[in-house]
Parts: structure tokens; sequence; C-alpha cells
């Protein structure tokens, strides 16, 4: 009976050290679950508040039971995890730095890290002879990272190494009362005060230092544990892009990775447990492990920087307003494009000299752009204080950029199936009545793509590839033939111009990269736009080499930029204001953050000059997850649930969204300018013509204007396009009704 309180309180302990680590780990699960619920939802940027709170809750949570030991027995055990959750909470509130911001996250990680390993110091003498082993198990720790992930920019990198030292240190100062010890006890206690270290989802592979507590109670010295706890966290810190393990990403992606660099952490660490209880390392095993270290990494890693860059928009840009707009069909239209590209193109050329000679004196490399006068500047948020200083700078924007996957992802194939599908969104707008009634399929127009790429083999879509040396681009990977790693821009351009599946069948299409991975950039965006604007061929200079002439009349934009990507709502409206100058028809779709209202709210969506597209389902309503206003957008609808449309590798499969939704106006625009080529670059008409002629749609879900004008109808607005270039009339809204007859009269 003697033993029985003290038994009593082993198993006190031991529940509320089980009790800390699993709400820890629950919690920050829920953040990052949280976060890509956002980011699916509606295409934005996962809060800051949401990650913190998460943190704080479950730092207040695993803390209840210790925190109550405390109270009511004053045990030692327990003070060490309420101070290891205390200090967990505070590392928590560096998460509301938005994600992008990575360097600034950093930063603030570090200082909260020392002041609380200030408030926590313990005066207990340090012995550090234990110091090497510590090396030896975190270098151990990172040899995973050091294999799957790769490093940021210089500045990043050593920000994230200042950053690990000081969660080492606070690590140490809140452990030191608990070592040496058991090996349990210091394992929770790294765990609570770990657990907000990183962005949501790098952070969880953190979780994989628990079984490195075995390792610690073996330490001698605080210096030697602060460098273990600092080594162990460095890998989510410096090896992983806060926006790819963020952001809902496909396939085997940086989350995949991330996993596994956790799960070879924590055998790792249980190994070192092992083998350090049959003694020490010393400084020779220390060294020769770093330098296995420093091996795997550059032969079976990803060496080298890979951090984000900025997007610098000059206040300066180009005044289009002037462009004579009169000049319609595709003569007219490419004159246009012509002028517009020459203006732009001075334009830049003539702003951005000075920043471009100071760029050059630094030695810091950019790429030049013209389509917005902007240049992407090689350097991380660093030089931003310095540019946005400047006064031919307008505003300075972070452009992120992917690093490297130690293998490359799986395409995503569809099912191997000869046969389209019964197409119903096709005959829900109508196209196939005009290709029977009208014989109209799209000949003469050329349609623009901008999105995951093209499967340029597939049998649907590979006839109607315009070619040349100026019909393909892949700014990331520098492919010369279509090529499409992810099934979004094969599924949407075969919904455009596919046989079989498409609204224009005759038309042809070229095609532009712009996200890599289901992610991309300001820059990685315009780079495609401006290939739109003046293709030019694999391996040109876009501004020296540009070829207006040749650009697409229609572009199909099943994409937005949000904040996680570098955006902001204004990034690309010196872009689509150049396209509506030159005459070229953008159609962008609305977003799927519905049902809520004012949820267009991602560029290119709200922007005047662009037809933006909602979705409707088989029901024709309008789909629940289709963005809304109130306000002017989206213009119109069209089916955008479960259609079905090519996939990589000949097959073909169905997706929802209203990137699906949105190809379909731009094959009804190839449409209705194949069969009334005068009207090719007159956007005005030709939108009040789609917008006149579409089909009213109302139900539960069309509040908020998400119908817009209606849905889609080929055949009244082909109909409608055929008269006004019979007739050369101007056009009075309301003259043709949804529905029309077979002949130009019956759409009175």
């Amino acid at each position: 009976m003697l033993y029985l309180p003290r038994m009593v309180k082993s198993w006190q302990l031991a529940g509320a050290g089980v009790w800390a680590v699993a709400v820890s780990v629950t919690a920050q699960w829920l953040a990052w679950q949280a976060g890509q619920d956002t980011v699916k939802a509606a295409g934005e940027q996962p809060a800051g508040g949401t990650a913190v709170a998460y943190g704080v809750l479950g730092a207040v949570l695993a803390a209840m039971p210790s925190g109550l030991l405390l109270l009511r027995r004053r045990d030692a055990v327990a003070r060490v995890w309420v101070w290891a959750a205390a200090a967990g909470l505070v590392l928590a509130t560096a998460r509301f730095v938005p994600v992008p911001e990575h360097e600034l996250y950093l930063s603030l990680l570090a200082v909260l890290a020392v002041l609380g390993a200030l408030v926590a110091r313990n005066r207990r003498p340090a012995e550090d002879r234990t110091v090497p082993a510590a090396i030896v198990a975190g270098v151990g720790l990172l040899l995973p990272w050091l294999w799957v992930g790769a490093l940021g920019g210089p500045v990043e990198t050593a920000l994230a190494v200042i950053a690990a030292g000081a969660v080492g240190w606070l690590a140490a100062a809140v452990l030191a009362p608990a070592y040496p010890g058991n090996g349990l006890v210091l394992g929770v206690g790294l765990v609570l005060i770990t657990a907000s270290v990183g962005q949501p989802g790098a952070n969880l592979a953190v979780f994989a230092l628990a079984p490195a507590g075995f390792v610690v109670a073996r330490m001698r010295g605080r210096a030697a544990v602060g460098v273990l706890a600092g080594l162990g966290v460095l890998g989510p810190l410096a090896f992983v892009g806060p926006e790819e393990v963020t952001v809902t990403l496909t396939g085997r992606d940086v989350p995949i990775w991330t996993a596994v660099a956790g799960v070879g952490t924590a055998v790792i660490a249980v190994a070192a447990g092992v083998v350090f209880r049959f003694g020490i390392p010393g400084r020779g095993f220390a060294a020769a492990l770093l330098l296995t270290g420093a091996v795997v990494h550059a032969g079976a890693g990803q060496p080298g920087f890979h951090g984000d860059r900025l997007f610098v928009i000059l206040a300066d840009q180009a005044d289009l307003s002037d462009i004579d707009t009169s000049r319609t069909g595709p003569s007219g239209r490419d004159a246009r494009a012509g002028e517009v590209h020459d203006r732009l193109v001075s334009q830049a050329e003539r702003t951005q000299a000075v920043l471009r000679r100071d760029l050059d004196r630094l030695g810091i490399g950019y790429t030049r752009y013209y389509l917005i006068n902007a240049l992407e500047v090689n350097a991380g948020p660093w030089l931003r204080p310095w540019l946005e200083g400047r006064a031919d700078v307008g505003r300075v924007l972070i452009s992120p950029r992917l690093r490297p996957l130690p293998r490359p992802r799986d395409t995503d194939d569809g099912p191997v199936d000869p046969a389209p599908g019964d197409g119903w969104n096709i005959a829900a707008i109508g196209a196939d009545r005009v290709w029977s009634e009208l014989g109209v399929r799209g000949a003469g127009v050329v349609v623009g793509a901008s999105d995951s790429g093209v499967d340029g083999t597939h049998p649907a879509l590979s006839a109607n590839f315009r070619g040349g040396d100026d019909s393909w681009l892949d700014p990331w990977n520098g492919t010369r033939a279509p090529v499409d790693n992810d099934g979004h821009g094969t599924h949407t351009l075969g919904s455009a111009v596919g046989g079989g599946i498409g609204v224009a069948p005759g038309a042809r299409w070229v095609g532009c990269v712009n996200m890599d991975r289901n992610l991309s950039s300001p820059a990685r965006y315009l780079d495609c736009l401006q290939f739109m604007m003046a293709p030019f061929p694999a391996g040109g200079d876009p501004i020296a080499d540009g070829r207006p002439g040749r650009g697409p009349q229609v572009l199909t934009n099943s994409w937005n930029c949000p904040a996680v990507e570098g955006c902001d709502l204004a990034t690309f409206v010196p872009a689509t204001a150049a396209f509506a100058a030159a005459g070229t028809f953008v159609v962008a779709s609305a977003g799927n953050s519905g049902p809520g209202c004012a949820t267009v709210d991602l560029p290119p969506g709200p922007y005047p000059d662009v037809v933006t597209v909602g979705a409707t389902d088989h029901a024709g309503v309008v789909a629940a997850f289709s963005s809304r206003g109130p306000g002017a957008k989206p213009d119109l609808v069209a089916p955008g649930a479960r259609i079905r449309s090519a996939l990589p590798g000949g097959g073909y499969g169905e997706m929802s969204g209203t990137s699906m939704a949105t190809p379909q106006v731009a094959g009804v625009v190839a449409l209705m300018w194949s069969a009334a080529p005068g009207l090719i670059g007159d956007l005005p008409r030709t939108r009040a013509l789609l917008t006149s002629t579409a089909t009213p749609v109302t139900g539960p879900t069309a509040g908020c204007g998400a119908a817009g004008a209606g849905l889609v109808n080929a055949p009244a607005a082909v109909r409608a396009a055929l008269e006004v270039a019979r007739s050369d009339r101007p056009l009075r809204r309301g003259s043709w009704r949804a529905g029309c007859g077979p002949s130009p009269s019956g759409c009175r």
C-alpha cells in the first residue's frame, strides 16, 4: 500500500502526457485542414488568425491536466509541461504573418523564441560535454530533409537557421529542470514547445521529435539539448516552401514528401535513442555524419537556393485609351494588337531603364515584362523596402517560386475510354445545333488557353493545334511540345475546342503552362498572358521576338490568383486593359467560392473588361459552388457540374467547377466570330450579343446575381452575330431572344 500514491501519481502524469501530445497533434492537424478547406472552397490564402487560434487553443487544452496536477501537488514534471505549452502558445502567434511572407515569419518566430528563452532561463550551470553527441543526433534528424527538401533563398535560409537556434535555446531553457531525466517526460515537453513551429502542414512533421526525448534524456547540458532541438526543427523551417504545404496540392507533392521526411525523422530519433543507450558518439562521428548529410543533399537532394522573388510593378503604366478600337475584323484586330504591343514595349523600355541600371549595379538579376510594366527581381523580401521607397515603383508583390521535388509528380491520366460521353453540356447551350443548323464549327478562329498545360497528343485536341514555332510556351519546364502534368488544362481546353467534346471543334488552339503543381505566381501568369498577346518562338525574347499578329483572338482563363500566390486584386488590371484595346476577347472563371455573395473576388474574375463565367448544373440552376456578386459578376453562366472532357493519356473524365464552364463561353465566342468575322475584335457588340441572347436562369441559387445575364445560348448568339454582320446595324439590347428559330429573322 505504501507504493499506491506513487503509482497513482505516475498514472496521472502518464495520462496528462498522452493527453498533451494527442491534443497538440489534433489541434495542429485541424489547423492545416482548415487551411486546406479554405483553399478548396474559396481559392484564398488560409487565414493566419485561424492557425493562431488552433495553436493557442491546442496549447491551452494540452496543458490543462498538467496545470491541475501542478495546482494540486506542485509537481515538477507538470510544471515543465505547463511551461512548454506556454512556450508553444507564444510561438503560435507568429502565424499571424501571411504565408507568403516567410522571411518575416521566421524573423518573428526567432524574436518570440528568444524572449521566451529569456523569461524561462534556468540558472543551473550548463555542462556541454555532450554537444558533439547532440550534433550527431540533430544531423541525423536532418538527413531526411536533406534528401527530400529544398532550401529557399539565402536570406530565408539564414533566418531559418537563426529561428531554429532560438527555438533550440527556448527548448533548453524550458526543459532544463527536467533533465537528465525520463525520455517520455522530455519528449512530451519537446512536442508542446515545437507544436506551432512552422506554418500549418510543415509543422506536422515536427511531432516526429517526440522520440527524440529519449535522446535528450542522455544529454548532460542545456547547450546540447538546444542543439538537438534546434536541428530537429530546422528541417521543416528551412527545407519546405510554406505556400506549397499550406495549400492543396494533388498527387505526390510537397505534403507527401513532408510526411515522408517526418516519418524518417521519427525513425532516426528512435534509432538514436537506442544507440545512445550503449554510448555517446564523439566528435569524429559528428564530423562524419555532417559530411554524409552534405553528400546526400548534393547528390540525392535538391541543392542550391530556391527562394521566392519579387514582382515589381512600376508606377507608370501605359495609357491605351486613345487606341482606335473601331478597327475590327481579322486585319483590324491584328493592326490594333500590333499597335498595343509596340506602345507597351516602348513604355517598358523607357520607364524601366533607371531601375534596371540600379539593379545591374547591385548585381541583382531580373526579368522584364511589358504587358504589365513590371520586373520580376531575383531577390527575396529583404530588398522590398528599398524598392517600395523608389518613386518609379508603384507596388511590390511576392512572386512565389516552387521548390523542386525529389521525384517528378505522376500525371493525372484519365480513364482509357475512347468514348467522349454524352456531352449534356453541349446540348444544354445548343452548340450542337450551331453545327447542324448553321454549319459553323469555329473555323478561322484561334483560342488561347493558359492553364496547367495541354496533352497535345490527345485525339480530341491533336488535329487542331495551330502548330509552328510560336504556339506553345512552358515557362516552368521549357517543354517544346504541349504536355500536361495535371489534367486541368487538357480538360478545360477540350471543352472549348475538342473534337466531339468542345463547343467550337473547328477552331485552332495555342497553349501555355501558367500553373505547375497547382500553384503559380504573378510572373508565371504574366508569362502566359504576354505570350497570348504576342507569341514568340521557343527560346525567344518576348519583347524582341513577339508577333502580335499571331496572337489568339479568344482567351479562356480557368484560373485565379489568390494572395497565397502573391497577387492582389489589381495585379492584372493593365494586362486585361491591354487585351481589350487590342481586340482580344478574354473569358475568365468566376471562382468556386459560392454560395456566398461577393465571392467573385480574385483576379481576373472581377475585372470589367473580361467576361466572367459562373456554373450551372444538370438541372439548369446555378451550382452552389459558383461564385457570385452582388454586382455585375458573373456576366454569364454555362454548364460546370460533372463536365466530361479530355484528360491526359487519351482518355476522358468528369470535373466540376467554374473552370469547366468558362471554356464553353470562349467556344461560343469562337463560333460567333467564325460565323461573322467582321465582329472579330468588336468586344462591346460581341459581349452585348452574348448577354442579350442568354437564357434567363432562376431558382433558389440565383441570388446575388449568380447567373448574370443567364445561360449562354449558342444558337441565339451565333444567329444574332450573323444578322448584325448582314445588316451592320447598331445593336439594340434585347433584340434577340433566347431560343431563336432556325432563321435569322426568327431571332427578332
